[in-house]
């Protein structure tokens, strides 16, 4: 099958050392890496003023910017962001998702050396979650907090004393309006700031998601972030030879929406469209509204969404026509993307154009802003991420089955914790690697060119009464496509127990479009025909499976995770520790074999 796209073949060096561990490495040069983000919105202000870069809906279209419309707004808001005191130690908390302002904030702060501290809105409008958005103010004290709509964010907004609040609608008098930022400030010296920036210079702080210790603040440089858009143009030359588009709504407190994603646009000269649906119940048809007005060159997406996208695709010809035809890459993240799915969009792609974009993954964390390795060969399928982008090096420990521990070293790792100088020291090893805690395998141990497979978290595993090890990460990936569209997300337990037993957080929409019933017995559904389907599932899991492997029970539980109580980070990622610790009663329940709500094989 021909494919499309452009890109730079895989060549590896390996270096098996004396103590067991292996080094890998790319055999290319690192690019050309830009000082600051502002170089980049220069350059295309220059060269393509009239281009849109950035777009959000308004009313029945779209509210959109040129990169010449974009470049002086941004040196206007930083005019007055200077005019006002603000500088490398006053940060500015961002408190709203995905939006024009919110872009344009981001990039006059980063023009001017102020670093941005954008967090998830679920901490603002959910008031059981302002604990956590104080801890963060607390944290990283800022001296400026942005919202969209001070009377959507007015509860979190009454916690915040003694910072400036500026909203771009509805501000009170003690506030001030996003359009007072716009009107610049001509007695500051702008020029003087932006050429202070270096590559060192911090450009945000991003929190890690909390889902197994506190969150922490990740200083990310402009080196970081430019280091990576020049890493990943390396790995796919097409970037930097069609300006590419993206319809998106990846969040943009997450490394992959707000670096990885956005900064991509703005490198390569491209527009980014925020997409302001969810693959979620009662948003996606935003989504597909959207897409039906523009469509991308490239698409990112969870395995949820292109789950629901693929259904929407498969039922409206001329959408599946327009999403088709001009699609350089499909970009999944956060978990492998079952080969079904894979393998409906190969077969779409070939029937509109007779060839398939690039489908590939990435991995990389918020510590390394954020690509390490990158699957740039095509491949047929789903779970590979591919090898070491250029200008990085990976340390791989292996055990006895040969997994693999990860170690990262490269100009776009980060060097510190925000005030935290004990965890930043215990983040390195004595050779200047970042321990990630991530788990790989060789996909062929005799070819490192083949790449890398995540393979869990050292953090996730566990061992069994038997004295059998569960790989509890990679497990969860494969269970979680298995009982799909049943189950939205999962936790494998069994910690000190004789089976290995899973938690199911149902997936509502399916459930209720499939016609089961949502009657619960003390937090657990027990629809028979519901319990009955799970069981022909698992059954077949279990036809391949070995005893670290087969699941031998279930429940499926009718409260979702809750994000202020610690069971899910504002990411979506599951804190499992919470989940089993505020859910003790449940588990017990489960290794219980008279519990009418548990399902046994």
């Amino acid at each position: 099958m021909k494919r499309t796209s452009q890109y730079l073949p895989h060549s590896i060096a390996r270096e098996d050392r004396a103590d067991g561990s292996i080094l890998l490495r790319s055999n290319y040069e690192l690019g050309p890496v830009a000082r600051c983000t502002s170089d980049w919105l220069h350059h295309w202000a220059d060269a393509t003023p009239d281009v849109i870069f950035i777009a959000e809906r308004s009313g029945a279209g779209w509210r959109e910017e040129s990169y010449g419309a974009t470049l002086d707004k941004v040196r206007a808001i930083g005019q007055s962001l200077l005019a006002r005191g603000m500088g490398p130690d006053t940060p500015i908390l961002i408190m709203s998702g995905n939006g024009v302002d919110h872009a344009l904030l981001t990039l006059a702060a980063q023009y001017v050396g102020v670093p941005t501290v954008p967090v998830a809105e679920q901490y603002a409008l959910i008031p059981a979650a302002h604990a956590r958005l104080l801890q963060v103010v607390e944290l990283v004290r800022p001296k400026m907090a942005f919202v969209a709509d001070a009377v959507q964010y007015a509860a979190a907004l009454d916690q915040l004393n003694g910072i400036d609040i500026v909203a771009s609608r509805n501000a009170h008098r003690s506030m001030s309006a996003f359009e007072d930022l716009l009107r610049g400030d001509s007695s500051v010296d702008l020029g003087a700031a932006n050429t202070a920036v270096t590559p060192d210079t911090i450009a945000k702080i991003l929190m890690t998601s909390g889902s197994t210790s506190a969150p922490k603040g990740v200083l990310t440089t402009q080196k970081m972030m430019c280091t990576n858009q020049a890493q990943i143009a390396d790995a796919l030359p097409f970037l930097r030879e069609r300006p590419p588009r993206i319809v998106d709504w990846l969040p943009w407190n997450h490394v992959f929406g707000g670096s990885h994603n956005f900064n991509m646009m703005l490198a390569n000269g491209g527009a980014l469209y925020i997409d302001d649906g969810k693959p979620a119940p009662g948003l996606f048809d935003r989504t597909l509204e959207n897409l039906n007005m523009v469509t991308g060159t490239l698409c990112f997406n969870v395995p949820m969404g292109f789950q629901l996208l693929l259904g929407a695709l498969q039922n409206d010809v001329a959408l599946r026509q327009r999403f088709f035809e001009n699609l350089d890459l499909i970009f999944y993240a956060g978990a492998s993307l079952p080969q079904d799915i894979w393998e409906g969009f190969e077969g779409m792609a070939m029937d509109v154009k007779g060839e398939i974009p690039l489908m590939t993954s990435s991995w990389g964390l918020t510590e390394t802003a954020p690509g390490v390795l990158l699957q740039q060969e095509p491949t047929d399928r789903s779970g590979v991420v591919g090898t070491p982008m250029t200008g990085t090096q990976i340390k791989l420990i292996p055990d006895a089955d040969m997994r693999c521990e990860v170690r990262v070293k490269a100009p776009n790792v980060m060097q510190a914790y925000l005030n935290d100088p004990a965890k930043t020291a215990a983040a390195f090893d004595n050779e200047g690697f970042f321990i990630t805690g991530d788990v790989m395998r060789l996909v062929d141990p005799d070819d490192v060119n083949k790449g890398l497979k995540f393979d869990g978290r050292l953090g996730e595993d566990f061992k069994m009464l038997s004295g059998t090890w569960v790989r509890a990460g990679q497990l969860r990936l494969d269970v979680l496509a298995g009982l799909a569209p049943l189950a939205a997300d999962l936790v494998i337990t069994g910690a000190d127990r004789g089976e290995i037993g899973v938690m199911i957080f149902p997936n509502m929409g399916a459930l209720k479009a499939a016609g089961y019933g949502l009657d619960a017995l003390d937090g657990a559904l027990t629809d028979p025909e519901l319990r009955a389907r799970l069981q022909e599932k698992l059954a077949s899991l279990a036809i391949d499976a070995s005893s670290s492997t087969r699941i031998s029970r279930a429940i499926i539980l009718a409260e979702p995770a809750s994000m202020p109580l610690g069971e899910m980070t504002a990411k979506g990622n599951l804190n499992f520790n919470a989940i089993l610790s505020r859910r003790a009663a449940l588990l017990d329940r489960l290794y219980d074999n008279d519990d009418p709500a548990v399902v046994k094989l």
